[in-house]
């Protein structure tokens, strides 16, 4: 019999090479006019938010034929439903004759296999098809039926996520993420659960959302709790740049850096949930704090099958250190060992000055367990509940802990911004995230209109 312990175990993880990076220049380029003007806010849509893929919801809201989640965007109403084939499709939510929306809800099922016009009665089936209309030999242009049909856009899935792009000649999905996806499929998050779902609505605009998850220097201001557990200095971190706009930041936990001078203690109250999951003892590392790191990934290591993990394709440093990728525009995936926070920002459909603000996380449930303590959100989850659609405003609903205390900066920065005394960012490398998301946006608005 084969002793699993001696057997050699084949771990891939995530590449951590450093990216090279591209010349980003000095020059002040994110002016207060970018956050606030309606003529920029046109520009962005009419040239970049209907050029990139974006996420309608989880595959799991789709599991039969009929099934359909609808998801808003600006201005635009986008219909994604499993058909008839199983495929994936993804329909403009208009009608053909006088465009009336045909579905208002979030998520349903085709009672009758189609959908109808509640207008004037039209029916389209679950691939788009116009298949029944009322008086259709009245029409001088001939019956509609099999000619007006749904207008369908491209429409693809990965880790889980319904993905849908309105520019028809759109690059590929995979693709377009290079190399997010070729790094994040390690995590399966197509096995991983929904477990919370807030949005809000805040006074500022999306793009507040995008520079503050595309840096790390406002954690020990922001969230003074996190230097207790992690290394948040520039100096312990990794920023990368991919040529697809996309980019990551690794930065190293279950302990705090080097540069930390606080007590012992308050970094094992900061990690408690952690340690008691994995039967883990901090003591010996009270005067050797960064050494918790490692000594953590070790057990984990050691445990995982035990509770209901598979780390095999992780590496050590992916069992503990947060990798953060923030995809181009507007979408950040926080990876945990046991699941992942997505967060993601919108535009406002009438006011710059505004924005809608999603919040999910995904829980990777161990195996043969229905319920876990998520540590992240400090919460209990079920694997058997079907997660509920928190929506209000910002401070009146909660996005988790952590992601709260980043809502709570976003109306003033916001503010700030309008002043006459803001002349232009002036930035640290460490912020070079910031620099360069704002100039792939720029190559974008430099394109014609779709």
């Amino acid at each position: 019999m084969t002793d699993t312990k001696s057997t050699p175990i084949h771990i891939s993880g995530i590449p951590r090479e450093k990216a090279p990076e591209p010349p980003l220049g000095t020059d002040p380029i994110i002016f207060g006019s970018r956050y606030y003007s309606t003529e920029f806010a046109d520009k962005e849509w009419e040239r970049m938010w209907t050029r990139v893929w974006q996420i309608a919801g989880r595959v799991d809201q789709v599991p039969d034929p009929g099934d359909y989640i609808k998801y808003d965007i600006n201005q635009e109403s986008i219909i994604c439903i499993r058909s008839s084939d199983h495929k994936i499709r993804a329909f403009y939510n208009a009608c053909q004759h006088r465009g009336n929306q045909l579905v208002s809800a979030e998520i349903g099922t085709l009672a009758s296999g189609e959908f109808q016009c509640a207008y004037h009665g039209w029916r389209f089936s679950d691939t788009g098809e116009c298949t029944w209309a009322y008086c259709e030999e009245d029409f001088p242009q001939g019956s509609p039926c099999g000619k007006l049909n749904l207008v369908e856009i491209p429409c693809q899935t990965w880790a889980g996520f319904i993905w849908f792009n309105m520019d028809p000649e759109c690059t590929d999905l995979r693709e377009w993420l290079n190399p997010v996806a070729e790094h994040l499929d390690s995590y399966h998050m197509e096995n991983m659960k929904r477990t919370h779902w807030v949005t809000i609505e805040g006074t500022w605009n999306w793009k507040c959302v995008q520079d503050n998850f595309n840096e790390s220097y406002h954690l020990p201001f922001v969230h003074p709790q996190t230097v207790t557990t992690m290394n948040e200095h520039y100096s312990g971190c990794q920023f990368d740049l991919y040529p697809s706009g996309h980019s990551r930041m690794l930065m190293p936990g279950g302990g705090p850096g080097p540069q930390y001078t606080g007590k012992a203690d308050r970094t094992f109250k900061s990690l408690q949930q952690t340690f008691d999951f994995w039967d883990f003892d901090p003591e010996p590392y009270r005067n050797d704090l960064t050494g918790l790191r490692t000594a953590l990934q070790g057990r984990k290591r050691e445990l995982a099958e035990s509770k209901g993990y598979d780390f095999s394709r992780y590496s050590d440093e992916q069992l503990t250190d947060h990798y953060h990728y923030t995809i181009f525009p507007n979408i950040s995936f926080s990876m945990k060992p046991d699941g992942c926070i997505f967060l993601r920002s919108a535009p406002h459909p009438t006011d710059p000055n505004k924005c809608l603000f999603d919040m999910w996380y995904l829980t990777m449930f161990p195996h043969e367990s229905t319920e876990y303590y998520s540590n992240s959100m400090r919460d209990w989850v079920s694997l058997d509940h079907q997660v509920e659609h928190i929506t209000g405003l910002a401070g009146e609903v909660s996005c988790g802990p952590g992601i709260d205390q980043d809502v709570a900066i976003w109306t003033t920065q916001h503010k700030g911004l309008q002043s006459r005394g803001y002349r232009g960012e002036y930035l640290p490398t460490q912020e070079n995230r910031i620099r360069y998301f704002h100039q792939n946006l720029d190559k974008y608005l430099a394109m014609e209109p779709t």
